[in-house]
């Protein structure tokens, strides 16, 4: 390898991963996206941060705790000297927790004796205070977050909710600590460590606060929160003259080919997204599980309704319901097997679109991404710009050539389908 890598970053799903990678750009750093695990080998070229995107939330703690620790290996081999293991703004996680079982193997990895834990993000509407979990103005379990079909979240203490899942003791950096500035948050980091504390999750609830976090983190192993955490930190290494500023182009060049939006999140946010492009007057094609699984609905047929309605604006394929009609299906088919169901017939679906012709993709929902990535080959991804906070346009540079929107389910205004075509340029 030529490449000497500053920041290595863990993701636990795909779109986790482009937001992070987007934050990192943002923010001055040359960053690429790999998908799955990288090779011991890998290049990165001259990337100063690397974000591996893995599809392991919502798998078992052993499997997400293995594929962690091999992407860790392999980025420490290319030089990083700063790791940020990153999961949702909405802590997602199931009820044996792979937050807490990943943090703590990559604490023992890398010899870290304590770490932060910080998923806000607050141009997203998620702040933390008094270690509870805000979505806009409601506490996380009080959000539609609640009703999450994979990663219900019942409960806003992520104190209490972290230390369910950790051996190592949790505790809290409250926002007076934080507002104090970085000396204060590295002194109770120092106490905190003393009185046997492993993880401390950090109160944030403007941006100022996690730039304020990630100063005092300059030189850190491991850091561990959502990409908001990551705000701060390129700033550290200009402050030592170790990298400049690149800025994200403000457009993005896409391969020649046709467009289509793969929709497989039930969030609120994608169903208004869903409802305002049909409102909008584009074509929608709605998948039910229960004629996919009858053989009513078919891959093949699908795809056809998408060549023959795919005309000046993109046609639209989504699995998306209310969360009581997801209910029913999960009880019907099975939570986990409602979820794969879906998620493998878009992901054959973008395959037989790129095929024929299909070069950008818009695709809505963490596991939904995951699977369509994997399944059309893309490895390696160049961030491009902006559409909504948290989500770039991006450009694969390893695999076949496409331009790709990987949406969180959560995120976007409700007109990010019909919008996000803008930014691109043939």
């Amino acid at each position: 390898m030529t490449n000497s890598i500053l920041l290595g970053a863990i993701a636990d799903d795909l779109t986790g991963a482009t937001d992070l990678a987007l934050m990192l750009a943002r923010n001055g750093m040359r960053t690429v996206q790999v998908v799955g695990v990288p090779e011991e080998d890998a290049d990165f070229g001259d990337a100063e941060a690397v974000v591996v995107a893995l599809k392991s939330r919502t798998i078992g703690a052993d499997d997400a705790v293995a594929m962690s620790l091999a992407s860790a290996m392999t980025l420490r081999q290319a030089g990083a000297e700063q790791f940020l293991f990153k999961y949702c703004s909405t802590f997602d996680s199931t009820a044996t927790g792979n937050i807490g079982p990943v943090a703590e193997a990559l604490m023992d990895f890398l010899e870290v004796p304590i770490a932060i834990a910080c998923p806000a993000f607050p141009a997203a509407g998620r702040s933390i205070y008094q270690g509870h979990l805000f979505v806009g103005s409601a506490l996380l379990s009080d959000s539609p977050m609640r009703d999450h079909p994979l990663t219900p979240m019942r409960d806003a203490n992520l104190v209490r909710v972290l230390q369910a899942q950790s051996t190592a003791k949790v505790g809290l950096i409250p926002l007076d600590i934080i507002s104090a500035g970085p000396e204060a948050i590295r002194a109770v980091l120092i106490k905190a460590k003393q009185a046997g504390f492993g993880l401390m999750i950090a109160d944030a609830v403007r941006d100022a606060d996690l730039r304020v976090l990630g100063e005092a983190l300059s030189g850190a192993r491991l850091i561990t929160g959502g990409s908001g955490v990551a705000m701060g930190l390129p700033d550290n290494f200009r402050r030592q003259g170790r990298i400049g500023t690149e800025p994200v182009p403000a457009r993005m060049i896409a391969p020649k080919g046709k467009s289509v939006i793969l929709s497989g999140s039930c969030s609120t946010a994608t169903r208004g997204q869903v409802q305002a492009a049909i409102d909008a007057g584009r074509p929608a094609f709605r998948i039910v599980p229960a004629d996919v699984v009858a053989g009513s609905q078919t891959v093949a047929d699908i795809a056809n309704w998408v060549l023959e309605h795919s005309g000046k604006e993109p046609a639209l394929v989504y699995s998306s319901d209310d969360p009581d009609a997801v209910l029913a299906v999960q009880k019907k088919l099975g939570r986990e097997e409602a979820g794969l169901l879906v998620e493998q017939l878009m992901a054959n679906l973008a395959v037989i679109l790129r095929d024929n012709g299909f070069s950008r993709f818009v695709v809505a929902g963490g596991e939904t991404s995951g699977a369509v990535v994997g399944a059309l080959g893309v490895h390696t991804l160049q961030i491009g710009p902006e559409i909504a906070p948290g989500v770039p346009w991006t450009r694969s540079i390893a695999g076949p050539d496409l331009a790709l929107a990987l949406k969180s389910g959560n995120f976007g205004a409700p007109d990010f389908f019909l919008k996000a075509w803008d930014l691109l340029d043939d």
